[in-house]
């Protein structure tokens, strides 16, 4: 199996993000480490990346924020991106007041910057989780949707 960017965010969110252990302070050494777990460089790069501009969209005033219950309109490029099941499971994760609308557009950009041309669904859940893990005032939709992940919940209708 081919791993991905997407794969080093979940190895970095399960062995650091979600428990006591820190990263190494050093960007080489935990380099290091993910090469020596078998990333390519090229991968880890692309996820480090990835993290920088999270935490960039978490910090950036939210000048798009849309009024509870409007309607997203995604353009071409994002639905060829995610594809419908996709667009469907973050629609379900505003309704339930897991995303809200700015977390939804931090959750978008943050898909679109993925390196490959269709977003899973299981990929769409770890980066809303750790866009809500980003975002001060969500600890319980990250719970929810941290048990929904773990739990494999499929109790979304699309």
């Amino acid at each position: 199996m081919e791993m991905n960017m997407v794969d080093v965010l979940i190895y970095l969110y399960e062995n650091y993000m979600d428990g006591d252990s820190q990263p190494p302070v050093d960007q080489g050494e935990l380099e290091a480490e993910l090469a020596q777990v078998g990333f390519g460089k090229r991968e880890i790069d692309k996820a480090l990346h990835w993290l920088d501009e999270l935490a960039l969209g978490v910090e950036a005033p939210q000048s798009h924020d849309r009024a509870a219950g409007s309607l997203r309109i995604y353009t071409s490029d994002e639905c060829a991106k995610l594809d419908v099941d996709a667009r469907g499971f973050l629609l379900f994760l505003e309704q339930n007041a897991i995303l809200d609308p700015a977390s939804r557009e931090l959750a978008i950009d943050r898909l679109l910057a993925i390196d490959h041309p269709l977003v899973t669904v299981d990929e769409v859940k770890w980066v809303v989780l750790l866009v809500l893990m980003n975002r001060p005032g969500r600890e319980d939709a990250f719970s929810q949707m941290e048990g929904m992940l773990y739990n494999d919940e499929a109790a979304y209708l699309h």
